[in-house]
């Protein structure tokens, strides 16, 4: 999954953007409206986490060009503000939800997850491919009765995957949402990590993750062709 994170103090988007790689997702960053509304234009994201005060345009406004633009994108406001009409500010703009600083890191991970159980491609949190077990909540995965210990980014490709299990991905789709604007697209990572996971969910009976030559790759549940 692919985040943008839209905050100017310089130190909590640090934080941020180090907590959410930690787990698992790709993040950017802008410090503005004015890159916000670019990276939003240019990029994919899953969900968008917004600070209210930035510099010009504000979140709301940013908000409500993303939904002028009918980008149905999960929007998270963050501001230091609590008053009720600035709540309803910030909802009414088209916001999908609100946290008021100072918060807690675990209680912000609560809230993408929520947001991103929203949406079309997300809506199951437990997902089921073959004999393979993702819990999306908790990042557990089983293989039968037998956990898979990932890392964070093996698990985000593995969850990318599995959400559209069946259908070819190709390389430029998981780079969007595996990894963020720092990907370099002549690397090999994407084929790195595609290995790893190969050596850690598949056996000699099965092979779950199917390369599609010039195309991409399919995750598919045992015995399909």
């Amino acid at each position: 999954m692919r985040l943008l994170v839209v905050e100017d103090d310089p130190r909590l988007a640090d934080v941020l953007m180090r907590g959410l790689r930690e787990e698992g997702y790709a993040v950017d960053a802008a410090r503005d409206g004015s890159t916000a509304l670019e990276d939003l234009a240019t990029n994919t994201y899953d969900a968008v986490i917004l600070d209210i005060m930035i510099p010009a345009p504000n979140g709301l406004e940013v908000c409500r060009q993303m939904r002028a633009a009918r980008l149905s994108t999960p929007v998270l406001m963050l501001t230091a503000r609590d008053a009720i009409d600035d709540r309803i500010k910030g909802l009414d703009c088209g916001a999908d939800d609100y946290l008021v600083k100072p918060f807690a890191f675990n209680e912000l991970l609560a809230r993408i997850r929520a947001l991103l159980r929203r949406a079309p491609i997300s809506a199951q949190p437990t997902l089921h491919v073959g004999d393979l077990t993702i819990e999306t909540g908790s990042h557990r995965v089983m293989r039968g009765d037998a956990e898979v210990v990932l890392t964070s980014k093996e698990y985000a490709l593995l969850e990318y995957l599995a959400r559209n299990a069946g259908r070819v991905i190709s390389r430029s789709e998981i780079a969007e949402h595996v990894w963020d604007e720092n990907y370099d697209p002549f690397s090999n990572v994407i084929e790195v990590y595609v290995n790893r996971l190969r050596r850690k969910i598949d056996d000699d009976a099965s092979h779950r993750i199917v390369t599609r030559r010039n195309e991409g790759y399919v995750l598919r549940d045992e015995g399909k062709p």
